[in-house]
C-alpha cells in the first residue's frame, strides 16, 4: 500500500515560518502523512528537532540557496551553507549521499528560481526536479519544470512548500514504502503526485506575516 509523503515543508527555523516542529508533526498525524521531509531554508536545525520527536516519520532535508538558485536535498547528515556555487553545493551533497532535487526552478516570482542555462549545467548532477510546487505563482511554472524533467530524463518531486499549518499536505507524493536515501530514490521513480496548487496571495501572506513578526521580536514559543 502506498505511503503519503510531504516532501517540501518549513518550520520556524526558516525566516518566513512560525511553525514549530511539534505542531507540524501533529498536523501530519491528523492528515495521514506518513513521511515528512523538513526542508528549511539553509539549515537542518528544524528537521533535527522534528526527527528527535518522530524519527520514523521525519526525513532531514534542506532548501539551499546557491549563487544560481535553490536546491532541495534529502537525507542530510551535515548542513550545507547558503551562497555556494551550485557545483560546490552538489559536491558536498553527493559526499554525504543526499538525494538532490531543484526547488520550483521556473517560478520567476520568487527568489531561488533558475535561469535555464544554469539549470542545464547541473541537470546531470541532480536526482530530480521539483515538478509541482503548491506555492507556485502560476501553473505554467510547474508545467515548465515538468517539461524540463521529461527532456532530461529526471524524476519529479512535489510538495506543498508549507510555511504554515493550513498548507501542510496540500500536495503529497504516493510512494511505495522505502528505507534510506537509496530506497527513496527508487521509490520516486514510480511515485504519484496528489494535490493542487494553493492560493498564492493567501499562502504568501503567511510568509510575509512571519517575517514581519520576527522582525518585531515576536517569536514562536513551544
Amino acid at each position: 500500500m502506498p505511503i503519503r509523503a510531504e516532501l517540501h515543508c518549513h518550520t520556524y527555523r526558516s525566516k518566513d515560518s512560525l511553525l514549530l516542529p511539534h505542531q507540524l508533526l501533529e498536523v501530519c498525524r491528523k492528515r495521514n502523512i506518513d513521511r515528512l521531509a523538513i526542508t528549511d531554508h539553509n539549515t537542518i536545525a528544524g528537521a533535527l528537532e522534528a526527527r528527535a520527536l518522530d524519527p520514523e516519520r521525519v526525513i532531514v532535508g534542506e532548501e539551499i540557496m546557491t549563487t544560481e538558485g535553490e536546491l532541495l536535498a534529502y537525507y542530510l547528515a551535515e548542513e550545507i551553507p547558503a551562497g555556494l556555487k551550485p557545483n560546490e553545493a552538489l559536491r558536498r551533497l553527493r559526499a554525504q549521499g543526499a538525494v538532490i532535487s531543484v526547488s520550483h526552478p521556473f517560478d520567476r516570482m520568487r527568489g531561488g528560481s533558475w535561469e535555464e542555462a544554469a539549470l542545464e549545467a547541473i541537470a546531470g548532477e541532480v536526482d530530480a526536479i521539483e515538478v509541482f510546487n503548491a506555492r507556485a505563482w502560476s501553473a505554467e511554472a510547474n508545467r515548465a519544470a515538468q517539461r524540463f524533467a521529461i527532456r532530461h530524463g529526471l524524476t519529479g518531486t512535489a510538495g506543498s512548500d508549507a510555511h504554515a499549518a493550513p498548507e501542510v499536505g496540500r500536495v503529497v507524493m504516493l510512494l511505495q514504502a522505502f528505507d534510506g536515501a537509496d530506497g527513496f530514490r527508487e521509490a520516486l521513480k514510480r511515485a504519484q503526485i496528489v494535490g493542487r496548487r494553493s492560493s498564492p496571495l493567501f499562502v504568501h501572506f503567511y510568509s510575509r506575516y512571519a517575517v514581519w513578526r520576527k522582525r518585531m521580536g515576536w517569536l514562536p514559543k513551544g
